[in-house]
């Protein structure tokens, strides 16, 4: 079996698995290459799971699962997360893998816990060589399920007096990547006792947490 057969098998496996997915509500953690802590953050996905059933009436695992760039797995899962604070490389591989899940209908948040974003960036660009990324502004429906954000995202951690940002990778108008910069917002996801956030900032970190979820779960896909 040549590369390019046994590629299509592997592409047309994952979109099934992808379409069957939607019915299945579990997220997924991306462990990636480059020596970037992927690990950091261990409970913040359980927590907004937990938060999303509690507020959202979901009915989301809160046992996430861990699943490699390259790999297959990535195509059960409508959402995936990526965290850190240090390096990334995505091998052409690996792209090619993550392009092929996110044109299949999935989706992919990507949060800078302060120092990823000199690395990240060049690495989308493997993924999306004619793509930018676009900044997504408050009145996008993202900040408007089910709590209200009519300013965008929130700040959770102060490092350097600059105003959060949000940015989106779109396919055919359907956000596709959410990079969330200068908010640290999974940081305000994990256990009270990790970081002793104020309540209400922590509150406000799991609601936008929350909007993102219900977004995709949703099936929104226009800006």
């Amino acid at each position: 079996m040549t590369k390019k057969i046994l590629f299509s098998c592997i592409l047309v496996f994952g979109i099934t698995a992808l379409l069957t997915a939607q019915y299945s509500q579990k997220l997924a953690l991306l462990k990636y290459n480059g020596g970037g802590d992927w690990y950091s953050n261990p409970t913040a996905l359980v927590n907004l799971a937990l938060y999303s059933n509690q507020n959202l009436n979901t009915s989301i695992d809160p046992e996430y699962e861990v699943v490699e760039v390259g790999s297959s797995d990535i195509f059960n899962y409508p959402f995936i997360h990526m965290t850190g604070h240090g390096n990334v490389i995505f091998s052409e591989a690996e792209a090619r893998n993550l392009r092929s899940y996110l044109q299949s209908g999935g989706f992919i948040h990507i949060d800078d816990n302060y120092g990823m974003d000199k690395f990240i960036r060049p690495e989308l660009k493997k993924i999306f060589p004619n793509s930018e990324l676009a900044p997504i502004p408050p009145s996008h429906k993202i900040f408007a399920q089910h709590y209200a954000f009519p300013d965008g995202l929130p700040k959770i951690h102060e490092h350097d007096n600059k105003p959060p940002e949000a940015y989106g990778i779109f396919i055919d108008g359907r956000l596709t990547l959410l990079y969330t910069f200068e908010s640290d917002l999974s940081d305000g996801w994990e256990d009270e006792e990790v970081h002793n956030d104020p309540p209400q900032v922590r509150e406000q970190a799991l609601q936008m947490g929350a909007n993102i979820l219900q977004y995709v779960l949703n099936g929104e896909v226009k800006p």
